[in-house]
């Protein structure tokens, strides 16, 4: 019979599979993971970029004829034209004007409705189900209306953008305001909070970052309703000379008329983005 080998032996034996270490995920496809500032922004220029080069190289290709796809370098040369000649910057006031205002309108009208509906249930049960089915109207319906209502001044260029942005923004804003814990209003009724003081010191304040976020994202939806807006008897803005390049077949005003409204749009969105971080800094505190 043979002799097992002592207990010491047996502890010191090797593995028969030693695991294997494993391999560190990069820190770009980490859920979640931060990334530098610059390699943010890299990819961000990446991002921006390649749509414009695979634009340039189409152009360069030559074999779409440019009614359909102008060449970058031909909506360049006429936003030049439109900005020295023809009054893009006036133009571009008077839809600054227009969706600033409509958007400000929504806005005061939409956050304390909103903040009524997310903690009441009555004023929910009053108010949802009808911000619901108007909502999925479109605004372009409206045009006739408000034409009736307001007239063909100023008036019915932003009423159409408050149509377009109010009736979302009602319902973002009262479900950022359910999104706030339950514990929190639970913890301030404990300590003998009154209604008025749970609105105004727990549940508004609680969801502040969310509601600036929806502020940003329904800023965005009110440019997109500046062209239809602008079809109300209007002769300036971005939209008005949009729709009047698409009855001349001037497809390079219209491709200039649209990336100088994205290039605004952007710009909001980042100045939003800037604000929420100053506003509210320990959201991005690392770790």
């Amino acid at each position: 019979m043979s002799q097992l080998p002592p207990p010491s032996a047996r502890l010191a034996a090797p593995a028969a599979h030693p695991a294997r270490p494993r391999r560190r995920a990069s820190g770009l496809w980490t859920v979640r993971a931060p990334i530098s500032r610059r390699t943010y922004w890299v990819l961000a220029l990446v991002g921006l970029f390649t749509p414009l080069v695979l634009w340039a190289a189409v152009g360069l290709w030559g074999g779409i004829d440019p009614v359909f796809m102008p060449a970058p370098l031909a909506v360049l040369a006429k936003t030049w034209t439109w900005a020295t000649e023809t009054g893009l910057l006036d133009d571009m006031g008077i839809s600054i004007y227009r969706v600033v205002t409509g958007f400000l309108l929504s806005a005061v009208i939409a956050l304390p409705l909103g903040l009524l509906i997310g903690s009441y249930r009555a004023v929910q049960a009053l108010l949802e189900p009808l911000t619901d089915f108007v909502r999925y109207m479109p605004a372009v319906a409206f045009i006739p209306l408000v034409m009736l209502w307001v007239g063909i001044g100023e008036g019915s260029k932003i009423a159409i953008i408050f149509i377009g942005t109010f009736f979302q923004m009602v319902l973002m804003v009262a479900e950022d305001v359910r999104r706030v814990p339950a514990a929190q209003v639970e913890a301030a009724q404990t300590m003998g909070a009154s209604r008025s003081e749970l609105v105004e010191k727990v549940i508004f304040p609680s969801a502040k970052p969310a509601l600036m976020d929806t502020m940003r994202i329904t800023m965005g939806w009110a440019w997109t309703y500046l062209v239809v807006a602008e079809l109300v008897a209007a002769n300036s803005g971005l939209g008005y000379a949009i729709l009047r390049a698409q009855r001349f077949l001037q497809t390079d005003t219209i491709f200039a008329g649209i990336i100088v409204i994205g290039l605004i749009g952007l710009i909001t969105d980042q100045l939003f983005r800037l604000a929420h971080r100053r506003a509210f800094p320990w959201l991005y505190l690392k770790g």
